[in-house]
């Protein structure tokens, strides 16, 4: 769970504030769990919203409302890339590259999933995606020609 947050808010000391909230949340609200997924989903979703709330507060997260593009757009890693490299590189993104990248391909959200806990159309979702993926693609482009 840490990770997760960790991820969203790209700062450790801001991910542990988050966890302490989101697991305060969890002891808070548990008699509303509806055993409609697993408890791990359940408190995996609460870390989501609690870092993007955090995220949204406490920095100005901007979404640029383009076009809706193409986000099936496949990236290729190299065997050889250093994991932490390539965490490196995700955490780099803008944040609401970032964002959108970690929810929808990390996490696993669908786009309306994510548009829906961002505030953001569907859209919108996409087309940070694939801004997001592209920037990925260039920067790994970049490291395979060093």
């Amino acid at each position: 769970m840490f990770t997760i947050a960790y991820r969203i808010v790209n700062n450790r000391d801001d991910a542990h504030d988050v966890l302490q909230d989101a697991f305060i949340q969890v002891f808070r609200d548990i008699a509303q769990y509806r055993f409609d997924s697993t408890l791990g989903a359940w408190i995996k979703t609460i870390v989501v919203r609690t870092s993007l709330r955090h995220l949204s507060k406490n920095r100005n997260l901007a979404f640029a409302d383009l076009e809706e593009a193409r986000s099936d757009e496949m990236i290729l890693i190299p065997d050889t890339l250093d994991s932490e490299y390539l965490e490196k590189v995700i955490l780099s993104l803008p944040d609401g590259y970032r964002t959108v990248f970690l929810l929808t391909e990390v996490e696993g959200f669908s786009h309306e999933e994510t548009a829906n806990m961002l505030g953001i159309s569907t859209g919108t979702s996409k087309s940070q995606l694939h801004h997001a993926k592209k920037m990925l693609k260039n920067r790994l482009a970049a490291l395979m020609d060093e």
